[in-house]
């Protein structure tokens, strides 16, 4: 069959071994720290994990310059691990969920706040601030499967705004795999960001981004002006 118009590109991300990770979809975690639910006004206890989605496409690279986004003039950073899935499964249980794990990164979920505020205070879905053209930036993805403590920060202009241990995520990646399973089936390509801790904030043109996990390649961007 003919197109109409030529399908856009495969999004490939980067990783430590030299081949290309192909990014399939991309699911975000929310308030999966105590101090940063308790920061956003919400209850840090232990509820069942919930989930948002990203298009593949938002997903950037190490060095990359980020348009500010139109829409919005409040537009926030938060530093994540990001978990990137290399086995497909459904129902899978924890005990055996990080089989399923290709690797690692360390990866930021930038948000337009004001509109994603709007949005809850509205009990509607967070898209509109969530789901934005290059809001999914990703480190290098580095193989393993097991990562459940390290430092997480992140520094903007040489000051860190957030910092953080991955082993203080209320649900750990292989608990986040297992309940994310029971409702998709988890194939390989698929990007988890495991949520943030405290410290969310706002950026402006210009802004220097480093973000690091332990153990992982830091991811560094700059916010740029908005795109034509």
């Amino acid at each position: 069959m003919k197109l109409l118009f030529g399908p856009a590109p495969p999004v490939i991300a980067p990783t430590s071994v030299g081949e290309g990770f192909p990014v399939r979809r991309v699911f975000c975690v929310g308030r999966n720290y105590a101090d940063h639910a308790r920061e956003m006004g919400s209850d840090p206890s232990r509820e069942p994990p919930f989930f948002f989605t990203k298009w593949a496409e938002t997903v950037i690279g190490d060095g990359a310059i980020l348009p500010y986004p139109q829409a919005t003039h409040d537009f926030h950073y938060e530093v994540e691990l990001v978990a990137a899935i290399g086995k497909a499964g459904r129902n899978i249980a924890a005990d055996s969920a990080l089989d399923h794990v290709w690797g690692y990164a360390v990866g930021l979920d930038m948000t337009r706040r004001d509109l994603q505020g709007a949005a809850k205070a509205k009990q509607q879905p967070w898209d509109i601030g969530k789901n934005v053209e290059a809001s999914a930036p990703v480190g290098l993805i580095h193989p393993g499967s097991a990562l459940a403590h390290g430092a997480i920060a992140l520094i903007v202009n040489g000051t860190v705004r957030q910092q953080s241990d991955i082993a203080e995520m209320i649900w750990p990646v292989a608990d986040v795999i297992a309940f994310l399973s029971g409702y998709y089936r988890l194939e390989p390509g698929d990007l988890i960001f495991t949520g943030t801790p405290a410290g969310v904030g706002p950026v402006a043109v210009g802004d220097a981004l480093v973000a690091s996990v332990e153990g992982l390649s830091p991811l560094s961007i700059t916010i740029g002006p908005p795109a034509a």
